[in-house]
């Protein structure tokens, strides 16, 4: 590490950007979406690509290795090295120029592919290699990996739609790789790399036979150089094709200049049933000739494993019928969409030539599901993009593995390829799942493995020779989308004969003679199951671990926390910049550090004993965790099931054990125990908020920020006037008033009330069985770490609330967190029928009365309040799909326009926002979109949120206050009682 720590002194010294050299950093480094981790000397992440290129300059000088990082979602390793990591995801991701009329554009390597859409789709285009990692893939990643996309079909792929280049070599020769003339006499007599495009194309003039004899006759091929482009025959020769695919070997990416095509306008989907995966197979070089634009298969586990995805259920509800063995997914994208629907009847006419009836046995069981609804096909594309992950939400020690992962056949043997593989799983005592390409020949084939036994192992490298050696049989490519990297390399020889992979190695030497951009890809690499490069070490090993929450879903140690650390497959769908919720700090500070793949990969680490003794309960793992907001978006959003908000508890349990409590913990944590006695003393007790200098000593010694002003507490706090109101012959349910709206907001309480017993409910409020304190979920335990303090408030909560739940009363809570509470941690902390009577009958204020509404029992005479109403909702609502039960119960309101804003966490998420070390992360979070949001809204328009933080976010960023869905309600029933119901609103009083 002499090396290194010289590294790290001049690192620092010259850039301005990130030097990270900690273990910690380097471990969130060291892996990518393979099953490889190697630990890099250090990572940097420079701010200018100037400073890109000085820290290469400065690795090379001190004879380290460099590797280009992009969205870190390689399935072959090609992103991780023992060396400097230059990760060019954060700062260097602008668009430099762009040709409308040319339909071209310049962009830096780091900028993601569906944020380069975004902003080319204003200008009716888009860059069409369209990955199912869009949402993290940068440009550079997707050039060094030749990627593909699933509508390779009719668009190519990237080599295709790569225009040229600029990079550095690896001795810092800055140089142009574009289209050049075979004689070169379009380049300056001094232009410094013609003596190496002079080399190049010499090569590919010797070549050009043995390239044509040994290179495979299919699109999806993406392993080795592509030296096919620098034969004489594809004169002119574009150098960029040279780089495209190259897995940052030969030089460091600085610019790319894309080709761009107009944005799709419209579309049609056929689902195209089958009862045999065989028969799916051998139809899709039928199914091609109608010139669809893919072609895509899912299978039958991917549909299983998706139809118990929360996010997915309802598409695959929506676009499957019956128990098919495979259905492959025809798109079609032309101008018109009248000749999209013809090509959909044409398909079904096809697969009634091809014998496919609904009527028929199984072999040849099937049909065509038709769907025009956007909404619909948006859903399955969003599936088949998740494919990856969604294999991978398997709770087991087995997952299914990334190697022999995107070899491609010609379309006339992929079905006899397919079931000639799983003949060689079977052998090897497993079996694959196969998804995606189709239309290409190139699948997605995952066998289920454990690679953490050498038997596995051992099996994983039998099914790579067999399988390769298929391929080769087929004439098809042992590498046909993701690239060779640690994985496929070493099978070059065997794919593209000796004289070849000579003439790699000659391109890699002629560009890199010392060997420093990216070594051990494409040319001498190692072996693909050398043990000592996987992430899980024939060492591996996790101690026991006392843990306090239920991970008995999953295996491993700590009843099954070490499995659910390990779900992580490092895919990335956490680096989203847009859409959905997760992960919220991510989008506002783009560090690895606080990404939720980041955290999981240091919990991963930690856990194992690869970070050092007593590393879970670290002032390190503390810093990891210290911008997550437990949204629990990951649970919700991230298909493999990444619960970090729960994890996090156990963290923070860990740390209370070990550590003690800050008295920031105490006060956040014990809040319900001492609330009602500040509420006695509220002048007292809300004396801070108006002192500067009390501001500042809360600061210093209990970490609560200066610059954020406490909820104050009150002395009118909410006191049940009787156990029970409404009529008496009227529906029951019982009505949880947690603390937060208790004690600082009890309008929403007595809102709440007003609308339930004016619907004509018996709302129950009921007392502790023992105790005059009231009754709380524990969520601020919780989020101290304290689980047996909150478990003792969810004992006394279903104490009471037990008797209503199991005999089918409703529990209707009014703030998220605390309601969903008792749908998501109590099943961890207890399993008994009565808290799973309680957790089974907990709804969201707005659910029940959409669940009354829809079975015509809501009767509420609603009159207009108000044009417009905008709502934010709360993270939690979003992870329980409890955000469109909101939206429905304002439509209810006459008159009233309800615009849901498309955010993240508002970024206040509890004790969060007030921090001292947190609330600038708290204010970035809530400018990404739900500030700007609430500013723009004219101020006749209602603002909308059902979480305490949530509206005190808004408050304090807009000077806006927002509302309570159960007091726009009230305003609705008092606006109705004070003027003539209109016909409208009496056709609303009926639900």
């Amino acid at each position: 590490m002499t090396n290194a720590s010289s590294l790290e002194r001049r690192l620092r010294s010259e850039l301005t950007g990130d030097v990270l050299f900690d273990g910690f950093s380097r471990g969130r480094y060291a892996t990518d979406a393979s099953f490889y981790q190697i630990m890099p000397a250090g990572v940097v992440v420079p701010k200018t690509m100037d400073e890109a290129l000085r820290a290469l300059a400065i690795a090379r000088d001190e004879g380290l290795k460099v590797t280009p990082r992009g969205g870190g979602t390689s399935q072959c390793g090609q992103t991780v090295n023992d060396g400097l990591v230059i990760d060019l995801s954060k700062h260097l991701n602008r668009i430099l120029s762009l040709d409308v009329e040319g339909r071209t554009c310049v962009v830096e390597p780091g900028v993601v592919l569906d944020d380069l859409n975004r902003q080319l789709r204003k200008h009716g285009l888009w860059f069409p290699v369209d990955v199912s990692t869009a949402s993290r893939a940068t440009i550079g990643g997707m050039a060094g990996n030749n990627s593909c996309g699933g509508r390779s079909l009719r668009y190519g792929t990237m080599r295709d739609n790569t225009l040229s280049m600029e990079a550095s070599l690896a001795d810092g020769t800055l140089s142009r790789f574009g289209e050049v003339s075979r004689d070169l006499s379009d380049l300056e007599a001094g232009d410094s790399t013609r003596a190496l495009f002079r080399d190049m194309l010499d090569l590919g003039t010797r070549e050009a036979d043995e390239i044509a004899a040994r290179f495979p006759k299919v699109q999806r091929r993406v392993g080795g150089y592509n030296l096919d482009a620098l034969v004489p025959r594809n004169a002119p020769n574009n150098m960029a094709h040279l780089l495209v695919g190259s897995e940052g070997t030969l030089a460091f990416t600085t610019k790319v200049e894309l080709k761009l095509w107009p944005v799709i306008r419209n579309k049609a989907l056929g689902v195209c049933h089958f009862g045999s995966f065989y028969e799916a197979m051998d139809a899709a070089q039928h199914l091609v000739k109608l010139k669809p634009i893919a072609v895509e298969l899912v299978d039958r586990t991917m549909i299983a494993l998706g139809r118990d995805i929360a996010m997915f259920a309802p598409v695959i509800s929506a676009a499957i019928k019956g128990d098919p063995d495979a259905v492959l997914v025809v798109e079609f994208a032309e101008e018109d969409q009248s000749d999209n629907l013809v090509r959909l009847k044409q398909l079904s006419e096809l697969m009634a030539d091809l014998g496919f009836g609904w009527h028929n046995e199984t072999r040849k069981w099937g049909g065509v599901v038709e769907i025009t609804e956007p909404a619909l096909q948006s859903g399955i594309a969003d599936f088949r993009a998740a494919g990856l992950n969604v294999m991978m939400s398997m709770k087991q020690e087995g997952k299914p593995v990334s190697f022999v992962e995107d070899c491609a056949v010609p379309l006339p043997h992929l079905a006899d390829y397919t079931a000639r593989l799983n003949e060689v799983f079977a052998k090897h005592g497993t079996s694959g799942t196969m998804y995606a390409h189709a239309s290409e020949g190139c699948l997605h084939v995952r066998p289920v493995l454990n690679l953490k036994l050498e038997k596995d192992v051992k099996a994983m490298r039998a099914i790579a020779e067999e399988a390769f050696a298929l391929v080769r049989e087929y004439k098809g490519s042992h590498s046909g989308e993701h690239g060779d990297g640690l994985v496929r390399s070493e099978f070059h020889e065997a794919m593209f004969g000796e004289r070849l992979v000579a003439d790699f190695r000659e391109v890699k030497q002629r560009f890199d003679p010392g060997g420093v951009l990216n070594p051990g890809k494409i040319i001498d690499a190692p072996r693909m199951d050398d043990r000592s490069l996987f992430r899980f070490k024939p060492h591996y090993r996790v101690g026991e671990l006392k843990t306090k929450l239920d991970w008995s879903a999953y295996p491993g140690a700590g009843g099954g926390f070490q499995g659910a650390v390990e779900m992580c497959n490092n895919n990335g769908a956490c680096r989203k910049l847009e859409g959905g919720v997760m992960c919220p700090s991510y989008r506002a500070t783009r560090n690895e550090k606080d990404v939720t793949r980041g955290r999981a990969n240091t919990l991963r680490l930690a856990i194992s004993g690869q970070l050092g003794p007593d590393a879970l309960s670290s002032d390190e793992m503390m810093e990891t965790l210290k911008l997550c907001v437990s949204c629990k978006a990951c649970r919700h959003e991230c298909p493999t099931g990444v619960d970090m908000a729960k994890m996090k508890i156990e963290v923070l349990a860990a740390r209370a054990a070990s550590r003690g409590l800050t008295l920031r913990d105490r006060l956040v944590g014990y809040l319900p125990r001492y609330a009602g006695l500040a509420s006695r003393f509220a002048p007292l007790a809300n004396l801070r908020n108006g002192s500067p200098l009390l501001r500042k000593l809360f600061e210093r010694f209990a970490g609560i920020s200066a610059r954020r002003a406490l909820p104050a507490f009150r002395s009118d706090v909410f006191v049940p006037p009787a156990e029970s109101l409404g009529p008496e012959t009227g529906r029951e349910i019982v009505l949880f008033t947690d603390t937060f709206n208790r004690i600082y907001e009890r309008e929403n309480v007595d809102a709440a009330l007003r609308v339930l017993t004016a619907g004509g409910y018996r709302v129950h409020l009921p007392k502790p069985v023992s105790g005059s304190r009231p009754l709380c979920c524990g969520r601020t335990f919780l989020s101290a770490g304290l689980v047996d303090e909150a478990k003792v408030e969810l004992d006394r909560l279903v104490s009471a609330f037990a008797p209503y739940a199991t005999r089918g009363v409703p529990i209707v809570g009014l703030e998220p967190s605390c309601l969903l509470t008792l749908r998501d941690e109590l099943a961890s902390l207890r399993k008994d029928k009565d808290a799973k009577a309680v957790g089974a009958h907990a709804l969201t204020f707005e659910e029940f009365l959409v669940r009354e509404a829809e079975a015509g029992r809501l009767q509420l005479p609603l009159g207009m309040v108000a044009d417009k109403a905008v709502v934010h909702g709360h993270c939690h609502q979003k992870s329980f799909g409890a955000c469109k039960p909101v939206e429905q119960v304002l439509r209810l309101i006459p008159g009233l326009e309800v615009e849901t804003i498309e955010s993240s966490c508002c970024g206040m998420a509890g004790a969060f926002g007030y921090g001292a070390d947190t609330y600038d992360a708290s204010i970035e979070m809530a400018e990404l979109s739900l500030l700007p949001a609430v500013r723009k809204a004219d101020r006749n328009t209602l603002v909308v949120a059902d979480g305490t933080s949530c509206r005190h976010q808004i408050h304090d960023g807009t000077k806006r206050e927002a509302l309570h869905v159960a007091r726009v309600l009230a305003m609705s029933l008092d606006r109705a009682n004070s003027s003539p119901i209109s016909p409208a609103a009496k056709e609303t009083s009926h639900g």
